[in-house]
């Protein structure tokens, strides 16, 4: 039998060495009676060992935390004020495993609070990055920022995120099925939440030539209601969803929500993860929001596009991974529940509540997106709902959608910042055409 050293030296490994290499590894991970060290009773082994086992767990929970050597450097870049460039790519990249640790935590936060308290958990902190940049862009008075990244988060999912899902399982499915009744009452929400910018878009063109009354003040006034009943709204989604007609959502749970089995961290290291991340996360996306403006001026593109195509590739990432890996292994429920239920979130209760930030912070936010961004809204809600309103996916929808989604980006790049559009002249155009 050849040595250690010559079945090396040729490149293969006997079943002898293999066995005690084997042997050498366990004896690393655990002690002499074959117990890990993470679960040995001398406090000083298993405490620290407790720490690497669950550090390493949480790190290969999603491909996306690869990116997670972005989060120094991103930070020591804006902190000895490297170049606008560096800084944003850095923390642009870093902001990116943050969130999926983000999500991770909020998961396992979740499992223990039953599903009612949990829901709300993944309700509120769904897209916790996309609302902490939004915060800080806020209160930079970025209104551009806060608008564009809100109405660009809901494009991403809703086109971007679930065409990729229509393709990964089209793949490996002739067609796959999903919950319409779920689908049609997402489709149905999304509706109203275009309605909701429709309508000051169109009451600011209505009200532009007019002398005897302030548009500004009006929007603003329609504005503050209209986010108070969205609110409204979403509360009686989440009621509908976790209480009233839970068993509508039971497929998504089953296949989507982790068991007392699966959880890795425990109910005070979650919250704790959740603390530091967060605040992590908001020291990032402040180098992030403002290097943006030196970004505007260097590389020429628009805020308009970095809020409503870069800004929410970082809040989406692992939102993205996570939505197209479940659409691959043919859970449609989950997938769908994934790229609109995160869209409803942003359109129902992240932009509303940034209205009402902004209303208590004296910050003209509003909801009067300029017409463009209103149309490509309207139209991506309309493209979607005719493409699951029958319960049924395949590659083709998806290219459709990822195509729809292309196009807009395009239009945003060459969109110029100070466009304006008479509304009503336009549609009047329309209807006498």
């Amino acid at each position: 039998m050849p040595s250690q050293a010559e079945a090396e030296g040729n490149g293969s490994i006997t079943p002898d060495v293999a066995n005690e290499r084997t042997h050498l590894l366990g004896r690393m991970r655990s002690t002499d009676s074959g117990t890990p060290y993470y679960k040995s009773e001398n406090a000083y082994i298993r405490w620290p060992a407790l720490v690497l086992h669950t550090t390493w767990q949480v790190l290969i929970s999603n491909y996306v935390n690869v990116l997670l050597v972005f989060v120094p450097l991103g930070i020591i870049s804006g902190a000895l004020h490297w170049s606008p460039t560096a800084i944003f790519i850095l923390n642009f990249l870093a902001i990116m495993p943050l969130a999926s640790l983000l999500s991770f935590a909020t998961e396992e936060l979740s499992v223990p609070l039953g599903q009612t308290l949990g829901g709300l958990m993944n309700a509120t902190f769904g897209n916790a990055v996309e609302l902490i940049v939004s915060i800080i862009a806020l209160k930079n008075n970025e209104i551009r920022i806060v608008q564009a990244s809100m109405l660009g988060s809901i494009l991403s999912n809703i086109l971007l995120v679930l065409g990729c899902c229509f393709i990964a399982g089209g793949i490996r499915f002739h067609e796959q099925n999903f919950n319409t009744t779920v689908a049609s009452t997402m489709s149905s929400l999304m509706a109203v939440a275009s309605a909701s910018l429709i309508i000051p878009a169109t009451l600011y063109a209505a009200l532009a030539k007019s002398k005897e009354v302030s548009s500004e003040d009006n929007i603003l006034l329609l504005s503050h209601g209209t986010a108070i009943i969205l609110l409204l709204v979403y509360i009686m989604y989440l009621f509908f969803q976790l209480k009233t007609h839970a068993e509508l959502f039971d497929a998504e749970g089953q296949e989507g929500r982790p068991s007392q089995e699966a959880k890795i961290l425990g109910a005070w290291a979650a919250g704790a993860a959740l603390v530091v991340v967060t605040v992590v996360v908001a020291i990032c996306a402040e180098f992030l929001v403002d290097s943006i403006d030196s970004i505007v001026e260097s590389a020429h593109i628009s805020k308009t596009f970095i809020g409503l195509i870069l800004i929410p590739i970082v809040g989406n990432a692992a939102e993205h991974v996570t939505a197209v890996v479940v659409a691959y292994k043919d859970k449609m429920d989950l997938a769908i529940g994934v790229a609109i239920g995160s869209s409803l979130q942003i359109a129902l209760f992240v932009t509303p509540f940034l209205v009402v930030l902004g209303w208590a912070m004296d910050r003209k936010m509003t909801l009067h997106f300029q017409t463009f961004e209103t149309v490509a809204f309207f139209l991506s809600s309309l493209v979607v709902t005719l493409l699951i309103q029958d319960g049924k996916s395949n590659y083709l929808e998806g290219g459709l959608c990822i195509g729809m989604y292309i196009i807009i980006a395009l239009a945003f790049y060459v969109y110029p910042e100070d466009s304006t559009l008479d509304l009503v002249g336009w549609v009047g155009g329309l209807v006498k055409g």
